[in-house]
C-alpha cells in the first residue's frame, strides 16, 4: 500500500501474523456476523492482512445477548466445521467471550460460566454511558477466580475521556487495558483517537485487537492511516499481543 507522500502509514502493513483477540466473527450470536456466509467473508478479508489466528469473543450480556459456554462452543463449530468443507486448513480459531459487567456478571463469575481467553485472561466491558456500580467489587471477584482482568476499548468509554487519573487507578488495580485497532482513527469520533494516543503514550495499553463486527468494519482498519510516531506506539503493542496469545 502507498500513502500519499508518504506522511502516513497503513496500519493493516503490519498485521501480517497478527493474533487478533477480540472480535464477533461467529455466526448468528450478537451483533457481529449474522450468517456463515458472513463470517466467511470477514475471515477471507482478514486472510488479505495475513491473519490467521483468532480468539472469537462474543457478547455475553443479560436481556441483550445471553450466550453460553454451549451456544457459543456450537457456533464455534459450526465455523471450524465450514472452514474444513471449504479447505481453510490455515485458520486457527478459538473462543472466548466478552462480557459485559451487569447484574447478572458475578453469577456467571461463582457458577464457572465465564469463557476466558487462554484459561486465564477474562475479557469483560462496561457501558460507554456510565460506570456498573459493582465495577470494582467485580473486577476483585474476577482477580479472586484466578483471572487477569482484561478491559475491552478503555479509550471508548467517554465518561472517562477527561479522567486520565481513573486510568491510571484501574492500571493500579492490576486491569490489563485492550485497545481498538480503529480507535486510532475516527471510526468512533475525533475524541477516541486522541485518548487511545493518550493511553499509548502513557504505557497503558497492553493489548489491541480489531473488535471487528462486519465486512465494513474490517475495510476501514484495511484503509486505516496512522503517523509515523503512533506507528512506533503501537507496533510493541502489536508484538506483545502476538507474543501472549499466539
Amino acid at each position: 500500500m502507498f500513502h500519499f507522500f508518504g506522511k502516513k502509514r497503513f496500519l493493516a502493513d503490519y498485521l501480517e501474523n497478527f493474533v487478533d483477540i477480540h472480535n464477533h466473527i461467529l455466526p448468528g450470536l450478537d451483533d457481529g456476523a449474522q450468517t456463515m456466509d458472513d463470517s466467511l467473508t470477514i475471515l477471507k478479508g482478514f486472510q488479505e492482512l495475513g491473519i490467521k489466528n483468532f480468539v472469537a469473543t462474543p457478547h455475553i450480556m443479560q436481556n441483550y445477548y445471553p450466550n453460553t459456554p454451549e451456544t457459543i462452543g456450537n457456533s464455534l463449530n459450526q465455523l471450524q466445521n465450514e472452514l474444513l468443507k471449504n479447505n481453510w486448513k490455515d485458520v486457527y480459531i478459538e473462543a472466548a467471550a466478552e462480557h459485559m459487567i451487569d447484574a447478572n456478571f458475578e453469577s456467571l463469575l461463582e457458577n464457572k460460566e465465564v469463557m476466558p481467553l487462554r484459561k486465564n485472561y477474562l475479557l469483560v466491558e462496561m457501558s460507554y454511558l456510565q460506570p456498573p456500580l459493582n465495577f470494582e467489587e467485580a473486577i476483585a471477584k474476577v482477580a479472586s477466580q484466578g483471572f487477569f482482568p482484561i478491559l475491552a476499548h478503555p479509550e471508548r468509554y467517554g465518561f472517562l475521556h477527561h479522567q486520565i487519573k481513573k486510568y491510571a487507578g484501574y492500571k493500579e488495580k492490576g486491569i490489563l487495558f485492550q485497545m481498538n485497532l480503529l480507535s486510532l482513527g475516527n471510526y468512533y469520533g475525533n475524541a477516541v483517537p486522541k485518548v487511545a494516543r493518550k493511553l499509548l503514550e502513557e504505557g497503558f495499553i497492553d493489548f489491541v485487537a480489531s473488535d471487528v463486527h462486519n465486512i465494513q468494519q474490517l475495510q476501514t482498519l484495511k484503509n486505516l492511516t496512522v503517523s509515523k510516531k503512533t506507528l512506533e506506539l503501537v507496533l510493541p503493542v502489536i508484538d506483545k499481543t502476538i507474543g501472549h496469545f499466539y
